[in-house]
């Protein structure tokens, strides 16, 4: 896998920390599709003005990647690969939640660099860290 694709999910990874919308931004190609269960955004921007709200109902978000792989076409400039991770997070006025899931992602090159073509959330747990939440994905 190359180093590329590790730098890129770093970077989306510390944007989602930092609540950096610029950086996260531009880890997602012009034309990207991001979905989450039965949400679907296309396009950067529309992409990341939905996350923009997301984030701005949570006080802290923890978004740590645990395993996965990539292969890459580098003469055709796209790629696969899938990601286990896991984000903590916390709601003002609620107790802390956990997320374990995978993304599905398909990367492309866009100004020479690697982006997000597609990135599709997969949802394994959701609910309390102690693990006494739902572990029925997304519901679909």
């Amino acid at each position: 896998m190359s180093e590329e694709i590790r730098t890129l999910l770093a970077r989306y990874s510390d944007g989602v920390c930092r609540f950096d919308a610029e950086q996260w931004a531009s880890t997602w190609a012009t034309d990207a599709v991001w979905e989450m269960g039965p949400m679907t955004k296309t396009g950067r921007d529309e992409i990341s003005t939905s996350w923009q709200g997301m984030l701005a109902r949570l006080d802290g978000v923890i978004h740590a990647y645990l395993n996965g792989w990539a292969e890459l076409d580098e003469a055709a400039g796209t790629g696969t690969g899938r990601w286990y991770v896991i984000e903590h997070f916390k709601r003002p006025r609620e107790d802390p939640m956990t997320m374990y899931g995978y993304y599905d992602d398909e990367y492309c090159l866009e100004g020479g660099q690697w982006k997000f073509a597609r990135r599709s959330l997969n949802r394994i747990y959701y609910g309390p860290p102690d693990m006494s939440g739902d572990f029925t994905g997304f519901g679909l």
